[in-house]
């Protein structure tokens, strides 16, 4: 037995990959990879859970892949007995799969996507004495298709609620298993369920990503659908670390890295959960800064105060600046590179508000698709072509349909 409680860490959502602003960010994730690699050693972690968002596109550079892999072997010849992954809604599920069966050598328990069989996403993870230790409910983010079967002429009060019955459905029956399992075993050992979803009241940033899941259900994925039986619950998709129904024991891990100019003042962290008998304690783990990110706003005078405090520390951070002052400053960038000049600062973006609201519905320079999100080129569209807004809701729910049907085409399948 373990002498120890057992100790888990919880995280979520690395997004391997992801650039800011068209900055390739791999010195990041590989610092990040680093640190949690050493977190495990220093504070012998028995068991890994990963819940979804490996990678921020279905076909990940080679760099990415090769963070990922050396990541995982050295974890496995570390204090970590087990490392479980699950796919999130950005990850190929087949390409997560292809290589299972060789990193179950390792230990490394992958999960891509929703098994026919519910039993296949039960794993019991043993000791090096080989006594089961813990259970774990290893459940991919759900695709539509996975949980809802499509029907002519149903209406989107019966697709969402197929959506949150699936949802339901699916949790319970792995449940159940794990319980059996349990049973069987003999011994009272902790179950914990992993997912990759959107929770009712779960907090998020704008600009940080994260996709809608269920189109027209989000408001309706609610903690009480999963089943008590949980000892834990280890949730992927939200950026922002926090609780669910303010419950100790359902945590979204959060980012570990910002995703965007709007998280930058977000402490990330990563969970660690020690059983002991009944008892669940979690702690959060402060994830470093690896890059610091800020963003600026103000008029010219509180933004050049800012950049001088900034390159007086000798600051390297990537900057967003926001204009938002009276005067209309035509040269703003032109000034901006100026103050940069002789510091190890870098401007990322800037937005000159005052320009902006001068010139109505036009896109300037620093305002490119590379600011908006699907839904907010969509609205554009609506508003150029004077779309009434009673068919909007409609409009918007089909396009919605149509992007989450292509984000879920897992490319790398064949």
């Amino acid at each position: 037995m373990f002498e120890k409680p057992i100790r888990v860490l919880h995280t979520a959502d690395w997004h391997i990959g992801r650039t800011l602003c068209g900055r390739k960010r791999y010195e990041e994730f590989e610092a990040f990879l680093t640190w949690l690699a050493d977190i495990i050693q220093q504070r012998e972690i028995n068991i890994l859970l990963v819940a979804g968002d490996i990678f921020d596109t279905s076909t990940p550079s080679n760099r990415a892949q090769e963070l990922y892999y050396r990541f995982l072997r050295r974890v496995s010849a570390s204090s970590c007995r087990h490392v479980v992954v699950v796919a999130g809604n950005h990850d190929s599920p087949s390409f997560l799969d292809a290589p299972r069966e060789l990193l179950k050598a390792l230990n490394v328990h992958v999960m891509g996507s929703a098994s026919e069989n519910p039993e296949d996403e039960v794993l019991v993870l043993c000791d090096e004495q080989d006594t089961p230790k813990m259970i774990v409910c290893a459940v991919p983010y759900l695709r539509d298709r996975d949980i809802r079967i499509a029907e002519a002429g149903e209406s989107v009060e019966d697709k969402e609620w197929k959506l949150i019955e699936g949802i339901r459905t699916h949790y319970a029956a792995v449940a159940a298993i794990a319980e059996q399992k349990r049973a069987e075993l003999g011994s009272n050992i902790p179950i914990v369920a992993m997912g990759h979803l959107f929770t009712t009241g779960g907090q998020t940033v704008d600009g940080d990503g994260v996709r809608e899941l269920y189109v027209g259900s989000l408001a309706h994925v609610t903690a009480g659908i999963f089943p008590e039986c949980y000892n834990y619950l280890a949730l992927g998709h939200l950026h922002v670390p926090q609780q669910v129904n303010d419950s100790e024991i359902i945590r979204y891990s959060g980012s570990p890295l910002p995703m965007g100019f709007e998280e930058a003042e977000q402490q990330k962290s990563v969970c660690q959960v020690e059983f002991l008998n009944t008892t669940t304690l979690v702690q959060l783990i402060d994830v470093p800064v690896f890059q610091q990110i800020e963003r600026i706003k103000g008029d010219w005078n509180s933004i050049s105060s800012r950049i001088h405090d900034l390159s007086a520390t000798g600051s390297q951070a990537w900057l967003e600046i926001v204009y938002d002052g009276e005067e209309v400053i035509g040269d703003l960038r032109e000034r901006l590179e100026s103050a940069i000049s002789w510091t190890q600062l870098k401007i990322l973006r800037v937005k000159n508000n005052r320009i902006i609201d001068r010139v109505l519905g036009q896109l300037q320079e620093e305002d490119t698709l590379a600011d908006l999100n699907e839904n907010e080129v969509f609205k554009r569209c609506l508003d150029k072509h004077a779309v009434p807004e009673e068919q909007r809701p409609e409009l918007l729910r089909a396009y919605q349909e149509t992007l989450s049907s292509l984000y879920e085409d897992d490319t790398q399948a064949e």
